[in-house]
């Protein structure tokens, strides 16, 4: 069967190295005992290192060539094999609504969106592994007072402890990508809840971080209105990248406060 070639479109970068491949494999072996989902197996690197890991394991790819290809490579996974795009996947049918582990070389083009669904399904992954590009690597993983520090870092690491395990280099790749490449791995912490509206808390920091360079006075103001008083309280002095995950579960929690006075006032 001949290879697949890579597709721009699809963000389609085919790992080589079968040493880095190996060491991604091992990332999972700290989740031990669940069910594996591969998200993107283009022509199986990793897939082959997972096969050996003694647990059930399914892939879903979206390029019908590399479908094609993972079938005819590895008749084994025959049944497991899931052609679809994993953003559209109700995934509590995919192993009877059991936890499971994510992994991959995740498309860097979509690598955000699969995280943005992972949070949506955290009771369901307790480990996600895999590897993406450096600098959303570096996001996820950054503290408060970083540059790379965002919604993304907040969201993720309310509720998971992320790991920047290593970088990968260009020439691993085929095509190589014009950016280096990290492997991280995300563990759900202990949180069961956040102690605040999360929904809100999701708001509260995307909205703040959409004007990431303002204090928060100004950037809360799609929310709070103009002439809310709780702004003159001195947190407002401080921008968004300055607050820790729990300052910004407590700053929910006052902008919840703060709308229902508003509310109670109209």
């Amino acid at each position: 069967m001949r290879l697949v070639k890579p597709k721009k479109f699809l963000g389609q970068h085919f790992l080589k190295d079968l040493k880095v491949a190996q060491d991604i494999a091992d990332t999972i072996d700290t989740c031990p005992g669940l069910p594996v989902l591969e998200v993107g197996p283009g022509m199986g690197v990793l897939t082959q290192f997972l096969v050996k890991k003694e647990r059930p394991v399914k892939v879903v790819e979206l390029d019908y060539e590399s479908v094609a290809y993972l079938r005819e490579e590895y008749p084994s996974l025959e049944d497991n094999i899931i052609e679809d795009d994993f953003l559209k996947m109700n995934l509590q049918r995919l192993f009877g609504g059991q936890p499971f582990v994510l992994t991959g070389n995740y498309p860097y083009n979509i690598s955000s969106q699969i995280f943005f669904k992972m949070l949506d399904n955290k009771d369901l992954i307790p480990c996600c592994t895999g590897m993406i590009q450096k600098e959303v690597a570096e996001r996820i993983a950054a503290g408060p007072g970083s540059k790379t520090y965002g919604i993304l870092s907040i969201l993720i690491q309310a509720w998971y402890r992320v790991e920047y395990l290593f970088t990968v280099h260009e020439h691993v790749f085929n095509p190589p990508p014009k950016v280096k490449s990290a492997v991280i791995r995300m563990t759900r912490n202990e949180t069961k809840d956040l102690g605040c509206d999360e929904k809100l808390f999701k708001q509260v920091v995307k909205t703040t971080f959409n004007q990431r360079r303002k204090t928060l006075r100004n950037s809360i103001k799609p929310i709070l209105g103009k002439d809310c008083p709780l702004t003159e309280d001195v947190l407002f002095n401080r921008r968004p990248e300055q607050l820790s995950v729990q300052e910004f579960i407590d700053l929910t929690n006052r902008v919840e406060q703060a709308l229902k006075e508003i509310r109670e006032k109209e």
